[in-house]
């Protein structure tokens, strides 16, 4: 799962597979003019989104697009690379090992390693794989990706690797589609140069047994040592870093503004070599000021505001380009493989909990949500609907009978009549609650008689339509007695304050929700289940639970789970925007640039320049 940035996060994948093509923002235009020369592919990082960690085992803090799919994965290739052009399908020839063979009642799998090189010439083998599985072991908590009681570690019973084989044993029958697509697809060879403690201070987290306990030991040790290094951007070009290259780009530089400088790994095995030798990724702090290198063509992949566009579009077809620029770039917008929320805090800590923990209340919040009206209006048709955790355009193989109805349709007059009918009078514009207790007609648990009916959003800085959207939304909860305020942040401040549970939020938008990669199944057991790695409102539901565990334990759709997700808010549901190569606002192409796979952003919001050239 990952953050998406409007803004984009990562999830995972299972059952029905083959339906869905599954199985079988820093200163304008710092780092320089765009396509100066046919070597050099200029890319537009999202607003105040630049890349700020480089090793691929990474808590939720720093698990955004801007620093796996336009940065690590650049560099640092997962043992199975899913997406290509439009489909988000498995690439068995992009990826680093033969599709896994499951036996024993789906209880063993086997992963046979294809024998490519890392760029110091070390072979990805095994134990490469084992480094990382290793280190899951020791510290899963540590990784985004962890879900308790799910997948891998936790139904691991043993693992192994030899030569170029590794096998891994779980304590139940696993779904193959479900470990393949949610925790196989998460799996990032590391080289031996990694497994260090200090300079020159080797260490035996890669070659030692699983879940032993000196392995253990040792891999803590690695990893807070590498964990350090990797807050240090000055060290991300370094021998040691680049040692473990194992895709198509090394890093040639990178600055503190998060400008990066990729240049061709001529010693990439997989089968599509880099046709240019430079790609620069420029940083930008606003969208405004990214559209004025667009205006200068110091952009070659690049983005608009939806504000600039005209009202002709479509989530599949672009209306007309921005004017100033339509005689240089060809628009392109594609359908997000993501859920667009903004999460609520249900944390004891937060003293908006209280309020929030009330399912009217909820009710309230979303029929006050006009995602219609600001699809059209303030992004310009380029949208959908949200009214559950499935992506827009999630096949019906795998979304089963899931209702398509929305539960809780804007209606601003039936959610002013939730919150009376339960015992809150407006006083002056802010409702106050005027009949506590835990009855039909009363306030709900919690809530003491004189309270303010209020609520806290921090929403990240510097995107124009976010902006409206977040101007559009607090509007109309006043209109219905509730009391907003707003914290602006950068995104990078939004993220660090909501995944660290700080108290200062109980509605946190961090800008387009969540993207489902590299655990591409929308089960949900990342998001809402008690313990996920990605739960950061810490929402609790023995319903939902339950129909995830259908899901990825069984054979179930996500029907069951999508129904209970949109009767029960677990979040926000907030209009979910096209993508582009960034996940900010609409794509932009110079004319100039050719591409093997088409310019359509992929659904993963995979960034694979090697496929594009001016020739």
């Amino acid at each position: 799962m990952q953050l998406r940035t409007k803004l984009r996060l990562l999830v995972a994948v299972g059952t029905a597979a083959g339906s869905l093509g599954l199985i079988v923002p820093s200163l304008a235009g710092s780092a320089g003019a765009a396509s100066s020369t046919s070597n050099t592919i200029t890319f537009a990082e999202g607003p105040g989104a630049s890349p700020n960690y480089i090793f691929p085992y990474m808590s939720c803090t720093y698990f955004s697009v801007d620093n796996t799919q336009a940065f690590q994965y650049e560099m640092f290739r997962p043992v199975y690379w899913f997406g290509l052009g439009t489909t988000t399908v498995v690439q068995p020839q992009l990826s680093l090992a033969a599709m896994p063979v499951l036996t024993k009642g789906n209880k063993t799998v086997t992963i046979n390693m294809k024998g490519w090189k890392f760029a110091d010439g070390q072979t990805i083998n095994a134990e490469s794989v084992m480094f990382f599985l290793n280190m899951y072991k020791a510290d899963p908590t540590s990784y985004c990706g962890y879900n308790k009681g799910y997948g891998i570690p936790d139904q691991v019973v043993s693992a192994s690797g030899k030569g170029n084989t590794v096998t891994i044993n779980f304590s139940s029958s696993v779904n193959p589609n479900w470990i393949l697509y949610n925790y196989l697809s998460e799996l990032t060879p590391m080289p031996n140069s990694w497994d260090i403690t200090a300079p020159g201070k080797t260490s035996t987290c890669a070659s030692g047994a699983y879940g032993a306990a000196s392995t253990d030991t040792a891999c803590k040790a690695v990893e807070k040592y590498l964990d350090a290094q990797s807050s240090k951007i000055s060290t991300y070009s370094d021998t040691m870093w680049q040692s473990g290259v194992s895709g198509p780009w090394k890093l040639d530089s990178i600055d503190d503004l998060g400008n990066v400088t990729l240049q061709a790994n001529n010693a990439y095995s997989g089968p599509q070599k880099a046709q240019v030798k430079y790609v620069k990724e420029l940083a930008y702090t606003t969208a405004t000021a990214e559209q004025e290198a667009l205006r200068a063509g110091d952009d070659d992949l690049g983005y608009v505001d939806n504000s600039v566009l005209t009202a002709d579009g479509t989530p599949n077809k672009p209306g007309a380009n921005w004017s100033a620029i339509a005689s240089n770039y060809n628009l392109v917008v594609g359908a997000p493989w993501s859920v667009d929320y903004a999460a609520y805090n249900f944390n004891a800590k937060s003293p908006q909990a209280v309020f929030l923990d009330q399912l009217y209340i909820r009710q309230a919040i979303q029929m006050t949500v006009d995602q219609k009206a600001m699809i059209q209006k303030i992004y310009k048709g380029y949208g959908y609907v949200q009214i559950n955790p499935l992506p827009p355009v999630t096949p019906k193989a795998i979304a089963g009978d899931a209702s398509t109805t929305n539960p809780y349709p804007y209606n601003p007059t039936k959610a002013k009549q939730l919150l009376t009918s339960h015992g809150w009078v407006d006083t002056g514009g802010v409702d106050v609650c005027k009949k506590p207790g835990t009855g039909a007609t009363e306030c709900g648990p919690g809530i003491k008689a004189g309270a303010k009916l209020a609520v806290t959003l921090e929403f990240g800085s510097g995107v124009p339509v976010l902006l409206l959207q977040v101007n559009t939304e607090v509007s109309e909860w006043k209109t219905i007695g509730i009391d907003a305020t707003t914290l602006p942040e950068p995104f990078d401040s939004v993220v660090s304050d909501c995944v660290g549970n700080s108290a200062n939020w109980s509605i946190c938008l961090w800008g387009a929700g969540w993207i489902y990669s590299p655990d591409y199944y929308p089960s949900g057991e990342s998001l809402f289940v008690p313990g996920a790695s990605f739960n950061i409102g810490a929402f609790s539901n023995a319903t939902l639970t339950a129909a995830v565990k259908t899901t990825t334990f069984g054979t179930a759709t996500l029907a069951d789970f999508a129904n209970d997700a949109a009767k029960d808010l677990p979040d926000l549901y907030q209009p979910n925007t096209t993508n582009n190569f960034s996940g900010s606002g609409i794509g932009e192409v110079i004319k100039t640039l050719k591409s093997k796979i088409g310019f359509t952003p992929n659904p993963l919001e995979n960034f694979m320049p090697e496929y594009y050239s001016f020739k």
